[in-house]
Formats: structure tokens, sequence, C-alpha cells
């Protein structure tokens, strides 16, 4: 008999007994895919609203078209008509809460500021457009405006690398921050001075945060006001796709981190009230403020709303050629309760009814847009329950994400380096954490994030050294906390990188163990951007001990490059001794042995792998990268015979404490 079940359920028999879940999960996606594109064409026209809502140049007018069903009546208003409300700038109410104006061209020029005035029934407010494509806020009052852009389109130099990129080696950078100068930093800068970092150190994709405009600098760009506009902190719109186009002709791909969770409260500005209604967007319940962000969540099941936040996502792909997206708070959207308080021990856990059917149809056709739209686009989820099927395609009873983040990894690490000593890491618990993913879902692993970086949370440097950096970061100092720091740092990436589940992720200034916490203008720092920065200037400076971090992480990309080992799907272990410490697993061509031992190294260490002749292509502990250059680099090993086994042999190695080794195995 034909097994009908869903793919996923298929490859876990696990999931048998939710697969009528699964099912109609996956055909009430599908379903809604087929009605919206049988109203336009397909999918892809039918997520157009940026080309159809918002302030467009056609002819010898201008046109503004805004939905707002609640509206009795609304007013533009700018610098072209000194701010006033008048019949000459009155919309017009069409079908289906749709208003418009149509003014002749002579009337506002590009660069002018403007607003809309909404009338409802018992009262009114001054709002931006949904669709307006760029806002500046006022340094005084920190109000927004939009501003009247052209419609003359880019010239586009490069094309986009991501057909040729298999596994997404990824920089996550935050524009802002990205200057040593305190101060905000600029797309210009960014394109300027750290796109050839990024470059350099072996990455080929951009992961940009905080792109969509906010209007508090300090929330990392997470309560978003304007889903259509770019962050003017920042700088232009056309400077952001120079920035774009810039990384394309280098090779990186650039994916941007889209917040489509949640929206921030502000009502000028945001979707808060926008047309005097509280549910336009939102749920018009409990569910309307979410519990742990003091922001609004969007009503899925509104079908004005899934055409806003599905054009939005079809909008970055185009007019900026973005090549996708890592979605944030994916979690907080599956989930009635967000996620919160849930274990998430079991399969019932993700079955239980608890989930949002609205939501999840939402992030379902948002893949299915995105692959339509651009085949070669990537998307991933930060989603920490666990989802089964969440980076699987739709049409197998997934979600459709093509990675999702193993954001167990850097839970593990900071929870390893708090509460254990190093005389008890466990190498085989250590492998299990860092291998265990579904089969047929891609993640992209790290060992930190821009999470772990923040204000309250520290980054595995600073775990590691703490106050010790500020003294003995100088390669003329000798200290034993500084030295197991930075080797116990390299360690962590290297094992976190070797096993990932199809890409990698470093947060900026991370790769060189920038130290402190991030920490952004605010009242109770004295409106300081001291800890908004990036001190490049450490990693640069050849008297210090950065560089050898920065210097490593570049060889260990390089790995891959040279080698592709990534190709070969999973890692298979060959050691891992718990009393010793040591662990080896091979990936690709290359053997990974590594030393957790803080103390005791081993002569002549026994390690059986495939059988044949090795040569040592990387070490933590080489005098380049700050070790102490005990590992033999110019030897070659042959293994000795295993009996009865003749594919496989004995390798036998000097391993010195608290070191990684890779071996590449010669033909």
């Amino acid at each position: 008999m034909k097994n009908t079940h869903p793919k996923i359920v298929q490859d876990d028999p696990w999931l048998e007994p939710f697969s009528d879940v699964i099912t109609a999960r996956m055909n009430a996606a599908l379903e809604l895919k087929e009605k919206f594109s049988k109203i336009a064409g397909s999918l892809s026209d039918f997520a157009t609203g940026h080309l159809y809502y918002g302030l467009h140049k056609k002819g010898q007018h201008w046109f503004l078209r805004e939905w707002a069903p609640n509206a009795t009546a609304i007013y533009l208003i700018g610098e072209f008509n000194n701010w006033q409300q008048s019949e000459e700038f009155k919309m017009k109410a069409l079908n289906e809460g749709n208003w418009e104006i149509k003014i002749p061209v002579t009337k506002i020029q590009v660069g002018q500021k403007y607003k809309m005035v909404i009338h409802w029934n018992g009262g009114q407010g001054e709002r931006l457009p949904t669709y307006s494509r760029f806002c500046i806020q006022d340094d005084t009052t920190k109000v927004f405006d939009a501003v009247v852009v052209d419609d003359k389109p880019y010239e586009w130099k490069n094309q986009s690398p991501a057909k040729n990129i298999k596994h997404p080696l990824i920089y996550e950078g935050h524009v802002g921050m990205a200057t040593e100068e305190e101060k905000v930093g600029s797309y210009s800068e960014f394109t300027k001075n750290v796109l050839p970092r990024i470059k350099d150190a072996g990455y080929n994709c951009v992961q940009l945060m905080a792109i969509q405009e906010h209007p508090y600098y300090g929330s990392f760009g997470y309560h978003v006001s304007n889903y259509f506009a770019v962050s003017s902190r920042f700088g232009t719109p056309d400077e952001l796709k120079e920035l774009i186009d810039t990384a394309h002709g280098m090779g990186l791909m650039v994916i941007m981190d889209i917040v489509h969770s949640h929206a921030v409260k502000n009502e000028v500005e945001g979707l808060g009230r926008f047309d005097g209604t509280p549910d336009l967007f939102f749920h018009s319940d409990h569910r309307r403020e979410h519990v742990a962000w003091d922001s609004l969540c969007f009503n899925y099941g509104n079908e004005h709303v899934l055409h806003f936040l599905l054009s939005n996502c079809k909008f970055w792909l185009e007019e900026y050629k973005f090549d996708g997206f890592r979605f944030d708070g994916v979690t907080s959207m599956l989930y009635y309760d967000h996620g919160l308080e849930r274990a998430f021990t079991s399969y019932e856990s993700y079955f239980d009814g608890g989930q949002d059917p609205d939501a999840i149809n939402y992030l379902s056709l948002a893949n299915e847009l995105i692959h339509e739209v651009n085949p070669y686009a990537i998307t991933i989820a930060e989603e920490m329950s666990g989802l089964p099927g969440l980076a699987e395609s739709v049409k197998h009873g997934g979600i459709g994400f093509d990675y999702r983040m193993a954001m167990g990894t850097p839970d593990y690490w900071i929870k390893l380096i708090k509460e254990k000593s190093d005389e008890h890491w466990n190498v085989t618990d250590m492998f299990y954490e860092l291998t265990s993913r579904r089969a047929g879902e891609n993640t992209i692993s790290y060992a930190e994030s821009h999470d772990q970086a923040l204000v309250g949370d520290k980054t595995v440097i600073f775990r590691l050294i703490d106050k010790e950096m500020y003294w003995h970061m100088n390669k003329a100092s000798e200290n034993m906390i500084v030295d197991r720091g930075i080797a116990l740092h390299k360690m962590i990436r290297l094992i976190t990188f070797a096993t990932n589940g199809g890409g990698y992720l470093n947060f900026m200034g991370n790769e060189f163990g920038h130290p402190e916490w991030i920490d952004f203008p605010r009242e109770g720092n004295g409106w300081s951007y001291k800890h908004a920065r990036r001190q490049w200037g450490l990693m640069d400076h050849p008297d210090l001990r950065y560089h050898f971090l920065s210097d490593f992480d570049r060889a260990m990309l390089d790995l891959h490059h040279k080698t592709r080992f990534l190709d070969d799907e999973w890692s298979y272990k060959w050691v891992d001794n718990r009393g010793d410490q040591v662990l080896a697993f091979s990936r690709g061509n290359l053997l990974f042995v590594f030393s957790f031992n803080p103390s005791q190294s081993f002569t002549d260490y026994g390690i059986k792998t495939k059988a044949g002749r090795y040569q040592v292509i990387l070490t933590t502990d080489a005098l380049k990268y700050g070790g102490f250059g005990n590992v033999d680099e110019k030897t070659v090993y042959k293994t000795d015979n295993a009996e009865g086994e003749p594919e496989n042999g004995w390798l036998k190695l000097y391993i010195p404490s608290r070191t990684a080794t890779v071996l590449q195995r010669k033909k």
C-alpha cells in the first residue's frame, strides 16, 4: 500500500501520530498559495503591494495610494504645502478601503518631507504611508517624516554570486556600529571599510541587521516602524544598493535580518493605530501586544496583512537585490504563547493545538514566494523550539526554510564555560550536541552571535578571559588565563565550524575576540557610543594578540574553500575518550583531532581512522595563531594496519594539551 504520509513523516516515524496535523498544515498553506495565485496569476504577482501602494511617479503625475478602511478623510501634507490640510491635497476614497491622490509632478519635489493626516470617526492623527521607502528622524523632536524619493532605478553593475554558493559562511554585521569612531556608521563607510575585511576573512555571505527603519537605535533594529524604508541613520537607499552591489562584485551574498514577528507600538511612524483602529494589522484581543517584547503582534489571518508582508519580502529581493533573509523571532510566531515557558521535550509540544496556523501559513507562503522570485535566495529561521519540518519544503510537509539557526549551540558553550571546570568538559556530550540535527534539515551553526555580545550577556572570549583582557592581551605579557582563553576560543570556533549543518555564522568582531559588550546609546550610559562600535584597531595592531584569533579564523574558513569538506554532510566520529578528553572525527578527507585536556599531553596517541598518509594542514597550536608551536606540521604520518579492517589504520600522533589539529588524508 502506498504511503500517503508527507515526506517528513516518512523520514521520521515518530511523527506518524501527528501525520494528520502535518498534512492539514501543508494543505492549508498550499491551498492559500493557490487562492492567491488564481487572483493574480502567481504568488509572486500577488505580492506586489509595493508597486501599487505608496508614492510613485508615473508620467507627469505623482500617485499616492493607501489602504485605510476606517478612515473618513485623508490629507497629504508636507514641505510642498506648508504642512497644511487642503482640498488640493485631499485623497479620494476608492473601493475596499483604498485611497488615492494624483498630483502634478510640478507640485512635489524629490527630497521634500511629507506625511498624511488621517481622519476617522472621533479623531485624527498624522501618519506615514505604510509603504514609505525613506523616512528621516528629526534630531531634536525624534519625529519621523517620509521623504519623496525618485523612482529612477539604480544601475546595478554586478550579478549576485548566490547560485555558486552552496554553504553560506555568514558574517553578521550592523552598519551603525561597524565604525571604530564613537558615532553611527554609514552604508558608505561599511562598503569602503568593512566589506574588504569580510572578503579577506573568507566569509561568502553578509547578514545585515537593522535595515528596516526603526525609531529607537538601541532596539538593534528589532522594533520596526517602516517596513519598506531603509534606516536613514546609515544613509540613503542608493547607498545601501551600492553596498549590496559592491558586495556582489566581491563574491559576497547579502541577506537581510527581516522582522515580521512583531512591530513597534509607535503610531505616527508605525502601524499601531494607522486608521484609528487597533486591529488593522494586528490582533484585536489579548494577543495584540507581545507579553515579552513591548510590541504588537501581526494578525496573520488577515489577507491584507499577508499581502503587506509578502509584498515586503518581494520588495527587498527585487528593489535591493538581497539574496535572502534571516527571519527573526520565528518561535514567537509559531505558538500562541510565543513559545515562552515551554520546554519542548516531546513531539506533543509541537502539535498540541498551541500552534498558530495563520502564522505557519504566512511563513510557508513567504518561503514559497521568496524561492519563486529568486530560486537562489536563502531563508534562515531564528527558531529555538526545534519544530520538525521547519527547514523542509512545504510540499514535503515542512515550513519551507532553507536553514534553521542552531540556537542550542551558543547556549551549550555558555553553560559549559560557566558551570564546568575544564577537567569536566565531556567530549562525548560535546560531539553529540554539535551534531544533533534532523536529517534533511540544514542548520546554520555558530558559537555566538550578536545575542551573546549584548549587555547582560558575554561573548565567548570575555567569559574565558574577562578582566585580564584589559591588561594582558599584549604579546609581551605572559598570563595563563589569557593563554587558556585564546586556546579555547580557537578550539570552540573550529569544532563548531567543522561540525556545522550546512552553514556557519559569526558576529562582526567576534572573530578576533572583540572585548567587552554591546551597549547602544541610552540615558543610562549618558547616550554614549563607546560600546556601540567595533575596535578594528585592536585586530590590526601587531603587538596585540587579537590578530592571532582573526588570522586563525581566516585559516579555518580557508579549510573549506580549499578542500570542500562541508560537501560531506555528516562528521564521522573515530575517538571520544572522555577520560583523556580527546575527540577525533573526519569529514570529507580531513581528520579533526581535539584535546580539551587542560594539563596532559599525549605521545603516540592511537587514533583508528581511514588508512592512508596524513599531513597537518592547520593547528591551533601554531605560533602564528598564538599557540606554542608544539605540533609538528612537517611530518607526513602514515597509518599502521588495523587488524581485520583493511580500509582503516592506526594513526599515532603527539597531541598537546588544549589543542586542535586538522590533518588531510593523502591519496
